[in-house]
């Protein structure tokens, strides 16, 4: 069974290890969501990339779903002593550390999927992690404050602000002239089915999606996601924030038609959900919460299963 996952951070992240542990036979590759990635203190972070690594690694913080567990900030600290910032942005010492690596990689002239597979050398995922890009895409956001109409990095409006102030547009700045890193339209093209996980539709999903030429590769596969909503709203974070600034309700059923028919085949949604119709997609209804790894990983195998139904049902066609 080989399977392509669309990955954000820590929704996917979660739905990746349960569905790593469901099918520990399968061969998984993740395509990780780039437009998050930001320079901060003269290191380039990939916040999603990383929360995948680290998650699928046994290093990540599980309380907090991000950054890395027995974490110090020594070095924030210390830079915060001296001036320097944002201190907005929690990067502990052992996460600075992989930054670093990073950062030097790229100075010497390695592409972003190169210094991925570096890092997953340590971390043996078990899964085949790639960037959905080599190029630089960074999610922007426009927002109106006392400075007037101006746009900020996403992690500025998601972390630093919270959300706080409505996003006039959310834009993944430089998708529309990026190529697919190697190796992802080959994984794509190789898969017995295509899945979403629970992550943010429009900032996660959305912008890998944007990236061109994966939504035509993707939506010639059996596809089946699975709703970051359950009842009206977010299973965590502010995706309802982003929805309301693209114009989408915040329900299961206006993200399985933001995702569009065409490029979904099955949709997976909570018990809460259950009377949720879309035409031309199939829909099926259980509970979704990723409450320890035995409900997270029954909810990837439920995600699996459908596809799978789904892909032998047009085989037969």
């Amino acid at each position: 069974m080989r399977i392509v996952c669309l990955a954000g951070g820590i929704g996917g992240a979660r739905f990746l290890r349960g569905l790593r542990g469901a099918v520990p036979e399968a061969e998984i590759t993740v395509i990780g969501n780039t437009g998050d990635d930001i320079s901060l203190f003269g290191l380039r972070v990939c916040p999603d990339l990383d929360t995948v690594m680290y998650t699928l690694g046994g290093g990540i913080n599980e309380e907090q779903g991000w950054g890395r567990t027995d974490e110090k900030f020594t070095l924030k600290e210390e830079l915060a002593a001296y001036g320097v910032g944002p201190g907005w942005f929690g990067l502990g010492d052992r996460d600075f550390a992989t930054h670093i690596v990073r950062t030097q990689m790229l100075a010497a002239g390695y592409t972003l999927s190169a210094v991925t597979e570096a890092l997953c050398d340590r971390w043996k995922p078990g899964v085949r992690l790639i960037p959905m890009t080599d190029d630089q895409v960074e999610t922007h956001v426009v927002i109106e404050d006392d400075q007037g109409r101006r746009a900020i990095h996403f992690q500025e409006w998601w972390v630093r602000l919270r959300a706080s102030i409505p996003a006039l547009s959310i834009a993944a700045v430089g998708a529309e002239v990026a190529k697919p890193a190697p190796g992802v339209l080959a994984a794509i093209d190789a898969a017995d089915v295509v899945l979403f996980p629970p992550s943010n539709p429009v900032v996660s999903i959305g912008t890998i999606l944007a990236v061109p030429g994966i939504r035509d590769a993707i939506a010639a596969k059996t596809v089946v996601g699975v709703s970051p909503i359950i009842g009206g709203a977010p299973v965590r974070g502010m995706a309802d924030a982003c929805l309301t600034a693209i114009g989408v309700e915040t329900s299961a059923r206006a993200v399985a038609e933001l995702y569009g028919l065409g490029l979904l085949d099955g949709w997976l949604v909570d018990e809460a959900d259950a009377d949720v119709r879309v035409e031309g997609i199939d829909i099926r209804s259980r509970p979704l919460l990723m409450t320890d790894d035995r409900a997270t990983a029954e909810i990837a195998r439920a995600a699996l299963d459908l596809a799978v139904e789904l892909k032998r049902a047009e085989d037969a066609e």
